[in-house]
């Protein structure tokens, strides 16, 4: 198995993106961009992740991983980063061993077209409702699963419990524009109930809610609006509360 460039290629390669998967199955299970013998270097990776995991299991097994040049000849850095970005928006991240989405995958990652629209269009709503908007902009990806941007948008939260209570709706808000809207059924202290969600350090204190998506009417009414002219400018706070 290669295991080393010669220089002669790997100046020819340049920047390239680079997929590891399965023999037998097909399955990828990596994505990676890089020049030289990048390519290589998981084979000698010893630190405790997934995607180590993966390749010892495949070496119990008498399996070596599959590994292809997806492309190469490609100039700069940047420009390889948004190509493997876009093929682990494409793949999914929760069916790779990668840590991370791709590069600036929140931003301009796969999107459906509404949210294209919405992202730069910018059309402004008022929001009569009672309601409490929630900002998920570190956590938010367009390519979330429905069940991820809830679990995400729910919890967990420093609140006032009296004034969330009173909230009727839950808006997940990404770079003030409204992602989805959930009708809220209770609040919960934090990690009382089953979430996605794997990180639960530091919850004292912290709420999250249960809840459904809203009903059509203001699901339609909402969804994929700006909202960002409702915060203060420098106002870091994820939580803000509307008519109630």
């Amino acid at each position: 198995m290669i295991d080393k460039f010669s220089k002669t290629v790997s100046n020819e390669l340049k920047y390239y993106v680079y997929i590891y998967s399965n023999p037998i199955t097909e399955e990828i299970f990596y994505v990676g961009k890089g020049k030289g013998d990048r390519v290589f270097a998981h084979l000698f990776d010893v630190n405790e992740t997934e995607k180590v995991h993966y390749l010892n299991d495949l070496k119990v097994q008498g399996i070596k991983p599959k590994i292809e040049i997806l492309i190469h000849g490609i100039e700069n850095e940047d420009t390889a980063l948004n190509v493997e970005s876009a093929i682990i928006d494409l793949i999914g991240i929760n069916k790779l061993t990668n840590k991370q989405s791709g590069w600036k995958s929140a931003r301009f990652g796969r999107m459906s077209l509404q949210q294209i629209v919405s992202a730069y269009s910018k059309q402004k709503v008022v929001v009569e409702e009672s309601a409490i908007f929630i900002r998920i902009n570190q956590a938010f990806r367009y390519s979330m699963t429905e069940i991820e941007l809830y679990d995400y948008t729910r919890g967990q939260w420093k609140i006032n419990k009296e004034r969330a209570s009173s909230a009727k709706y839950a808006f997940a808000i990404y770079e003030g524009i409204i992602q989805e809207v959930y009708s809220v059924l209770f609040w919960f202290e934090a990690g009382k109930t089953f979430s996605t969600k794997t990180e639960n350090e530091g919850i004292d204190g912290r709420y999250e809610f249960i809840g459904n998506i809203a009903e059509p009417e203001i699901r339609n009414k909402y969804r994929y609006k700006l909202v960002e002219h409702y915060f203060k400018k420098g106002n870091a706070n994820p939580i803000l509360y509307i008519n109630c």
